[in-house]
């Protein structure tokens, strides 16, 4: 705004003085409208009449309306173009050498954006501001525009912008890591700085932008130079202060900073910003890193450097200052123009500079820059934001993910409760069982008088079985045996097809018997349950009955995969999803021992029927798409990965397997990107647990509560009570089968490439306050050895062994231990648990897994000498259950039945089991005390009645106590079962000759 002064008699022209300046910002023409309407702040000049306003609580503003004929884009244009904003903010830990006395300098930084011509276009911020120290810059702060010619205070600040700063953790560039936290404070707080908070825009039509996604596809780094130029007066009549020289040589301290751009090629990503180191500037490095052939400062149109008044863009309507610069140019480009090779000819050996015919390789500034090594020396590093207004990549949104997902999954409602199917039939057959019984005890007291029952017990044997087959004679001669028969068909007929879903004609006559017999068992057990409950109190009381929790049948499942017995196994399985089938993590951990036994495809079910009961599943959406690379659905697996990062994006095994998806499709740049976010938030949660730590240690906290604080923060979000969770991946006992997996095998070429390469591969590893290693990949590790996806964990194994901070650790080499136990592999184990015990002697789980490798291998003697330094440790194990057991067995396999009874005592209280039952009652009963080994046998008796070793060893105990009936049940209960111990059985046989009986077979 300037106002017109009234001439005065001797004045020829009118006196004009300005008043103040606004700035209008033009970006609303590049978003398509074609007028618009602004109120935007004047701001007076100093010695304006306007001036006292500043501090008044009234500002002036001016309204104004901006036109134009017709829109300056069109709609293709919009749609396909974008805005390139960069931030510079501040140079840190600049050289010592620059002070802000003696001659001044003007400080500039520069770097190119591709555009869909020949050359490139120029970005230049300049004029930065050296400052000494003491203090850091505020925040947030305004970003300035980069124009010249403002001269109003207050006008160079961008309306509704700016910088905010951030963690550095968070941050995209270098310096980023816990380790860089206290060189960065210092070098923001203490140290020498240069300041420019600029914010320069460039518009990026459709070409452009294709350009510019492939310019960083190629080359991946982008060089920022920056440089000091010094200022000299200038001649008065002059509008400027201060003037550039003319010489080109007066550049000093050139240096440059290579920007990551990868980041932009991420889905979604539409800003980076962070911290990047200065190094100096050689014409070779900079070809090798980022394939640019020139400097900006050096070799392109002098006028860019020497024109002072050009703003953050080189922008057509500014004029250089010296006319002999255009002459200049002119010259360059024309002997440009003949440097350059002719379609046809040989190209020189040496790389040219586009504006230069001398080889960078012999410029001599170039191959020494003694200057720009203070950059290196002092630390100097550059803060840079890169946004773009709309993401180079497309990523897609959480609803069609989560649509595409309800596509191959449809959500299942929950089954509505009704009454049928086997608990009606075990229900109807309890009820038939009770009838009966209660006619035929009417029929008893009519025969022989109610007064029969209460003397009972003075009855002799003879008498009872008088009465017993006087009764069944009346039954048999009136018929009503056969009625009462009739009368339960129907309610084993239902049991039959409900309970054990048979509906066929059985394919042979052994098939039938084997049935029959395991059905009578069930039957006569039921029948039990049904009379004890139908006979009245005051002539027998109702035992209790045992019920086997989920975690139990899990337990029992788990134990019967360590013993190879799948068939058991799968029963268990199957009978936690029969009692609640809307259970999801039932699904899961059925499908978890699917994999075990190379059921692909049965596991792929269980999982997708875990993730149709909650489609917001992260496990669920993980393991489908575990299971989909593994049968090849590479589509499939994007989706379910993709969409596990979107419902939580701090899910650090959610990230690491979309990264290794990415890996086997070779897509190395969004492979990286994913490895990146998985480090960031593994990085973040240790943080995290730090302040917690820091918090709770402040008010008194016991430290073995914050050891268990991060403890958990380092380990998978998983029940910690889960059995299933090292077990499994550590016995190789459940191998033997042939595998059927479609995973397609890729080299790991290219390996140690993409994890230097990678940022995240640089520094994966963290440690927390305990001091207890973690990385990205082992955290996957764990994940896919808990559910057996052993196919996944050797391409995880050598991420975590090519990259630096991660490498061979206890941890690493037990891991692949466990994964050759499986294919039993005995050697190999034993040379990797060699390797880890010389890393961590004390590691309770290495001579875990050492006792098991000597068991399976036979040698029980080392085995139970590395069990029980297992147990003498003071922290656990993470399989103590079977360390328990298999030592107890080596106990009694060595006859020192005290120590066997000692230990599965201590498992007995641990988690109780029928194993652990049984081996407590051998051990009993080796002790000669058959009351405790009654005991143990009965509850182990409870907990599985189809172990035929219970039902012998309960025989055993009978026939010591002198119970021939009760013998003779237990023994026929062990034939059915078809007992394998012939030792045992012959064992039995030589007690029945010494007492005399116990076999109904004699």
């Amino acid at each position: 705004m300037t106002e017109v002064l009234p001439k005065e008699k001797k004045q020829k022209e009118e006196k004009t003085m300005i008043l103040g300046q606004a700035v209008v910002d033009l970006l609303p023409l590049l978003e398509g409208e074609s007028s618009f309407e602004t109120m935007v702040p004047l701001h007076p000049v100093p010695g304006s009449p306007l001036e006292p306003l500043r501090s008044g609580v009234k500002q002036c503003s001016l309204e104004v309306k901006v036109f134009v004929a017709e829109p300056l884009l069109t709609a293709a244009q919009i749609s396909g173009g974008s805005l390139l904003k960069v931030t510079l903010e501040a140079a840190y830990s600049v050289p010592e050498s620059f002070i802000p006395m003696g001659l001044l300098q003007n400080f500039m930084v520069g770097l190119q954006v591709p555009s869909a011509g020949e050359k490139d276009y120029p970005i230049f911020f300049k004029n930065g501001t050296l400052k000494l120290g003491g203090e850091r810059e505020p925040v947030p702060r305004p970003k300035k525009w980069p124009i010249a010619n403002i001269l109003a205070p207050g006008a160079n600040y961008i309306p509704d912008a700016f910088i905010v700063g951030g963690p550095y953790e968070e941050e995209e560039g270098e310096l980023n890591r816990p380790e860089d936290r206290e060189f960065r404070n210092q070098a923001e707080c203490i140290k020498k700085r240069i300041t420019w908070d600029l914010e320069s825009r460039c518009y990026l039509d459709p070409p452009a932008v294709i350009s510019f996604q492939k310019r960083i596809a190629d080359c991946r780094f982008w060089p920022v130079e920056i440089t000091r130029v010094p200022l000299v007066t200038v001649p008065k009549g002059k509008s400027a202060k201060f003037e550039k020289t003319d010489d080109e040589g007066q550049l000093s301290f050139h240096g440059v900073a290579y920007v990551n751009m990868v980041p932009l090629l991420y889905p979604g990503v539409k800003r980076i910003r962070g911290a990047f180191h200065v190094y100096p500037y050689l014409g070779s490095t900079v070809y090798e890193k980022t394939k640019c052939l020139f400097s900006l400062f050096r070799d392109t149109d002098h006028n860019l450097i020497q024109n002072n008044k050009i703003g953050g863009i080189n922008s057509p309507v500014s004029k250089p200052v010296i006319s002999k610069n255009l002459k200049e140019d002119k010259t360059v480009k024309e002997k440009d123009m003949e440097a350059r090779p002719r379609p046809g000819d040989v190209q020189a050996s040496s790389i040219k500079s586009q504006s230069s015919d001398t080889p960078l390789e012999v410029e001599p500034s170039l191959c020494n820059n003694p200057e720009g090594q203070q950059y290196v020396e002092a630390g100097t590093y550059i803060v840079l934001e890169i946004e773009l207004d709309k993401a180079l990549v497309p990523k897609r949104m959480p609803e069609e993910l989560a649509r595409r997902v309800k596509e191959m999954i449809p959500p299942r409602p929950p089954v509505t409760r009704r009454t049928g199917g086997a608990q009606k039939a075990m229900s109807d057959y309890h009820m038939q069982i009770k009838n009966i019984s209660r006619a035929i005890l009417n029929e008893y007291h009519r025969m022989f008088g109610k007064q029969a029952v209460q003397v009972e017990s003075d009855l002799d044997s003879e008498t009872l079985e008088e009465q017993k087959c006087q009764l069944n004679y009346e039954l048999n001669c009136s018929g009503k045996y056969f009625a009462f028969k009739e009368q339960l068909k129907h309610a084993v007929v239902k049991i039959v097809r409900e309970k054990y879903l048979k509906t066929t004609a059985f394919e042979s006559q052994e098939e039938l018997q084997k049935f029959i017999s395991e059905l009578y068992v069930f039957l006569v057990d039921q029948m039990h349950v049904a009379v004890n409950q139908a006979m009245p109190d005051d002539v027998q009381g109702t035992p209790s009955t045992i019920y086997t929790s989920s975690e139990q049948l899990r337990l029992f499942a788990f134990e019967a995969e360590v013993n190879e017995n799948y068939e058991m196994a799968t029963v268990y399985y199957e009978e936690r999803l029969v009692r609640e089938p809307q259970n999801l993590e039932h699904w899961l951990d059925y499908g978890a021992f699917c994999l075990l036994t190379k059921d692909n495809i049965k596991a792929q079910e269980c999982f997708r029927k875990a993730l149709s009961l909650n489609q917001n599943h992260i496990h669920s959406l993980l393991l489908c798409g575990v299971l989909a690379v593994l049968m090849e659905n590479y589509e499939q697996a994007e989706i379910f990965f993709e969409d596990a990062t979107c419902l939580e994006p701090t899910n650090v095994v959610a990230w690491t397997l979309l990264g290794l998806y990415y890996e086997i499709q070779n897509n190395d740049i969004r492979m990286e990107m994913a490895f990146h976010e998985a480090f960031k938030q593994l990085q973040a949660r240790v943080l995290r647990a730090q302040v917690t730590k820091q918090r709770i240690t402040g008010l008194g906290a016991p430290l073995s509560i914050l050891d268990e604080f991060l403890d958990e923060s380092s380990n998978l979000q998983s029940e910690s009570h889960e059995p299933i969770l090292s077990v499994q991946s550590q016995d190789p006992t459940t191998s033997q089968k042939p595998s059927n997996t479609f995973i397609k095998e890729i080299p790991l070429k290219k390996e140690a490439s993409k994890c230097q390469e990678s940022s995240t591969c640089l520094h994966p590893t963290l440690y927390s306050v305990s001091q207890t290693p973690t990385t990205i990949f082992m955290e996957t590790i764990r994940f896919l050895m808990k559910v057996n996806a052993v196919q996944y964990v050797h391409r995880v194994l050598a991420h975590e062994l090519l990259c630096p901070h991660g490498g061979p650790s206890c941890e690493y080499y037990l891991v692949l231990a466990q994964t050759h136990l499986l294919k039993k592999d005995f050697a190999k184990a034993e040379e990797y648990l060699q390797q880890a015990a010389q890393m961590d002697y004390l590691n309770p789980n290495v001579w875990g897994t050492k006792g098991h490798l000597y068991f399976l291998r036979g040698n029980h003697a080392e085995a139970k000498a590395c069990y029980e330094r297992t147990i003498s440790f003071v922290a656990d194990a993470s399989e103590m259950h079977f360390i328990f057991l298999r030592l107890g067995q080596i106990y009694l396999e060595e006859k020192e039945y005290k120590k066997a009874k000692k230990t599965y005592l201590q498992v007995c209280k641990r988690s109780p089991s029928c194993l652990t039952w049984l081996g407590l009652g051998i051990a009993c009963y080796q002790l000669d005390e058959l009351t405790e080994a009654e005991d143990a046998l009965s509850e182990a008796n409870a907990l599985n009645n189809y172990n035929a070793e219970v039902w012998a060893y309960l025989a055993l105990v009978c026939l010591k106590a002198g119970r021939q009936l009760e013998a003779e049940q237990a023994y026929k209960y062990m034939m059915k079962l078809k007992l394998k111990d012939e030792s045992l059985l012959a064992e039995i046989h030589m007690v029945q000759e010494t007492v005399g009986f116990g076999n109904p077979s004699f």
